[in-house]
């Protein structure tokens, strides 16, 4: 299973969160046809922004809680201060990618970044 996880500042639209996603996929040469999964915080994943991307990545949405995102703290790259400050987490973008990818989650790299948001790719077997 291949997953997008993506984190953003407050007011970031879809085609911002779309921007991002296409960068990273891009970046690790993985087709966005494989993508399956956007995964993020769980507030986020319940705004327009986030339904609006997924649906046009054609691909699951998943929201991902607080407290999975901190089961895989260990496990990020780019701890972000400020995440770690608001949300209590080192990431949302990477934490998002290895929660919905599941058993043997590894991310392909560190996340890459827009203005608005940040994306981790990983790859997994799946919840």
């Amino acid at each position: 299973m291949i997953v997008a996880g993506v984190g953003s500042r407050r007011g970031t639209e879809a085609d911002e969160i779309e921007k991002v996603v296409r960068m990273a996929l891009d970046l690790y040469r993985v087709p966005a046809e494989r993508l399956e999964v956007l995964a993020t915080e769980s507030d986020k994943a319940a705004t327009e922004a986030f339904l609006e991307a997924a649906r046009r990545l054609s691909v699951k949405l998943v929201a991902c809680t607080v407290l999975d995102l901190d089961r895989v703290a260990g496990q990020v790259l780019t701890p972000s201060k400020l995440v770690l400050e608001t949300k209590g987490v080192p990431s949302i973008a990477e934490a998002s990618a290895l929660v919905a990818a599941g058993r043997d989650a590894r991310l392909l790299g560190t996340r890459v970044a827009t203005a608005g948001a940040t994306c981790a790719i990983a790859i997994g077997e799946g919840r």
